[in-house]
């Protein structure tokens, strides 16, 4: 899959399109860098074809502002390439070191993102000058592009994926609220996706904002803005965070819920188990619940850990009970492996958890 989106032949690609830019100029550099890509994860490949760009443009920063903007006259050029594009302008104008040459970075950025976002490219940028970057993105929010208004939003992601992190951002969120707030209503799905999930990377470490935040949404009103809320708050759901699910109309329930049984007490290595449960409404008014389990299980040193699935959201009537049945696969996945060890499983509801069942997963 890398090598689809910067490999060689995109690499050779985005050559071509510079020198016909740049009148002709050989941008052997970056020609030399698409025959070396193929050990490289996709950051890695979109960093050393920066590097190749702007030895070719001899460190001249106008020049690479020139090219950039002949580039984008033609209608075609986009896709992948754009990245290391992005980045060999925002290490030039970092390199300058002036005000002059940080807005010219920018607006570089605001240009090629509607033609492969910018979100990546961004980040050395807001490192530099975080202040000065967010003025721009603030701006940007009433872009009439809305690629431009995301990237706004993405481009500030404290925890973006594949991004650098943003320090200062992730000790105080404060800064990227007014965008959040601009964009929150957005016309665009895309934008408003966007805000939600920036939203919840605030939601690692600071909770209170986030449900202050979303509750002035919820009191302005708007046609999209309690899907934007639910995903906004989906890891402080996961966690049980009371005021999360409160504004999500999940109030605590007085519930019995039964001991979880399971399809097996022992599970080998890559296989399955199902599980059961009933839960029962005992309060003498209505409860709206959101369901999940919560899986326990050795991590690679040893260590317990533990993680949330979601399962099924229910309204039960006085006394109603209702039945839980689930399964979990133990299959390995790119972001999660599964080691022998003892397991367990609990049902977690409004955000409490009870009771856990025990299993043992053993090798084949």
């Amino acid at each position: 899959m890398t090598e689809d989106f910067l490999g060689v032949h995109s690499t050779q690609t985005l050559a071509t399109t510079l020198e016909r830019a740049d009148a002709g100029r050989s941008y052997t550099a970056t020609r030399t860098a698409s025959g070396q890509l193929g050990a490289l994860g996709l950051s890695e490949r979109a960093r050393a074809i920066a590097r190749a760009i702007l030895a070719d443009v001899d460190g001249d920063r106008d020049r690479l502002s020139r090219v950039i903007r002949a580039s984008l006259e033609e209608g075609t050029f986009g896709g992948w390439t754009l990245w290391p594009l992005g980045l060999a302008a925002s290490w030039s104008a970092i390199e300058a070191d002036t005000d002059a040459a940080f807005d010219t970075g920018m607006e570089h950025l605001r240009s090629l993102t509607p033609r492969m976002s910018s979100e990546f490219s961004i980040r050395p940028l807001l490192l530099h000058n975080l202040d000065r970057g967010l003025w721009h993105l603030r701006e940007w929010t009433n872009d009439p592009n809305w690629h431009v208004r995301r990237l706004a939003s993405e481009g500030s992601r404290p925890l973006l994926p594949w991004g650098e992190r943003l320090p200062a951002l992730v000790r105080d969120p404060a800064p990227t609220l007014p965008i959040l707030d601009a964009l929150y209503a957005d016309p665009e799905e895309s934008v408003r996706r966007s805000v939600a999930n920036h939203l919840n990377d605030h939601s690692r470490g600071h909770a209170d904002v986030v449900v202050s935040t979303v509750r002035g949404w919820q009191a302005a009103g708007g046609t999209d803005v309690e899907r934007t809320v639910r995903h906004a708050l989906r890891t402080l759901v996961k966690r049980g965070n009371v005021d999360a699910l409160d504004v999500l109309g999940f109030s605590p329930a007085e519930v019995d819920v039964t001991p979880v049984m399971l399809s097996a007490d022992i599970v080998p290595v890559g296989g399955d188990v199902r599980f059961s449960a009933s839960v029962r409404n005992v309060d003498d008014r209505p409860a709206k619940l959101v369901i999940d389990y919560v899986l326990t299980f050795p991590g690679a040193r040893g260590d317990e850990r533990s993680k949330v699935f979601k399962i099924a959201q229910r309204q039960l009537e006085a006394g109603e009970r209702t039945t839980i049945e689930a399964g979990h696969s133990f299959r390995a996945i790119t972001t999660r492996k599964y080691y022998p060890g003892r397991y367990a499983v609990a049902l977690q509801v409004n955000g409490v958890q009870h009771g856990r069942t025990e299993f043992t997963m053993e090798e084949n």
